[in-house]
């Protein structure tokens, strides 16, 4: 006793058997899985982490006007609301969300000259 599946067939026109195919049978096919990558390539150790937020606070408590120079060379101005894992929330002439990762280079307004 086989132990195949039972598969309905029908007949052409010409006579010969063909197996009926189900549109709703899903093909298995060797497709890879999608690869998701992260905002930023390389992953920042523990160390400088924490010394990244502990530096973002402290601007947020102090209300330091900031200056951050994107990778395009744009400047945004203004003072840094919050922060979290991606992004910064600054307040200036108007409030805009700054992706972390097209972040060049940031400085206190003041120490342009230093």
């Amino acid at each position: 006793m086989s132990l195949s599946p039972i598969v309905p067939t029908s007949r052409e026109e010409n006579g010969a058997e063909r197996e009926r195919r189900n549109p709703l049978k899903r093909r298995v096919t060797s497709a890879p899985f999608p690869v998701h990558y992260p905002a930023r390539m390389g992953e920042v150790d523990a160390s400088q982490r924490h010394a990244e937020l502990f530096y973002l606070q402290k601007q947020i408590q102090s209300q330091t006007p900031m200056v951050i120079v994107l990778e395009d060379g744009e400047q945004v101005e203004g003072c840094i609301e919050w922060y979290d894992r991606n992004t910064l929330k600054v307040r200036g002439r108007n409030k805009t969300l700054v992706y972390k990762s097209a972040i060049k280079y940031m400085y206190k307004l003041g120490d342009v000259g230093r």
